[in-house]
């Protein structure tokens, strides 16, 4: 019959060869490599998400004013406002506002200059070169005398820029 119940006479496979044999010990195995497949697919792929999950969400609570953001879109802008729900950017270069959700905020591009992370103190302690200040008589003796030394033929470069540098330690 075509869309029936079933009857009280199907039973399920498993069940009856346990009920025609007696004998359980075949099934443990099997439900062991069971257990084993779904602990090992939580470890691989629920919990993994659920971790990311949780950073997505922690980064679109700690949105701030003066953060650059980019949405799910693709459009970037500065956030102008933070509300409960949502935020107001301001995008382009006519600073066009807007009001977008929270949940549509797909990465924080920078952070407000209030607020620093810990690899952005690292990265300002960098060392910085120093600046070169104006020229002084001795930088122009030192071009002079390197030019002079250029157009001699018979002295290597490597002699020539010796003979400039200790010339100007000697001077200072």
């Amino acid at each position: 019959r075509v869309g029936s119940t079933p009857t009280a006479g199907t039973k399920l496979f498993f069940l009856e060869d346990i009920m025609n044999t007696g004998n359980t010990t075949s099934m443990i195995p099997q439900m062991a490599i069971l257990a084993v497949f779904v602990i090992l697919m939580y470890f691989i792929l629920i919990k993994p998400q659920k971790k990311k999950d949780q950073e997505v969400q922690d980064m679109r609570s700690n949105i701030q004013t003066g953060d650059e953001i980019v949405t799910i879109g693709g459009i970037c802008g500065k956030v102008v406002k933070t509300k409960e729900e949502s935020v107001i950017i301001m995008v382009g270069a006519d600073k066009t506002k807007f009001e977008i959700k929270k949940w549509a905020i797909s990465s924080v591009e920078k952070k407000a200059p209030g607020k620093r992370t810990e690899t952005e103190v690292v990265e300002e302690k960098k060392v910085k070169p120093k600046r070169l200040g104006r020229k002084t008589e001795s930088t122009d003796s030192m071009e002079e005398e390197l030019k002079a030394l250029a157009e001699t033929p018979d002295v290597p470069v490597e002699e020539a820029v010796e003979e400039v540098v200790e010339s100007a330690a000697e001077e200072a």
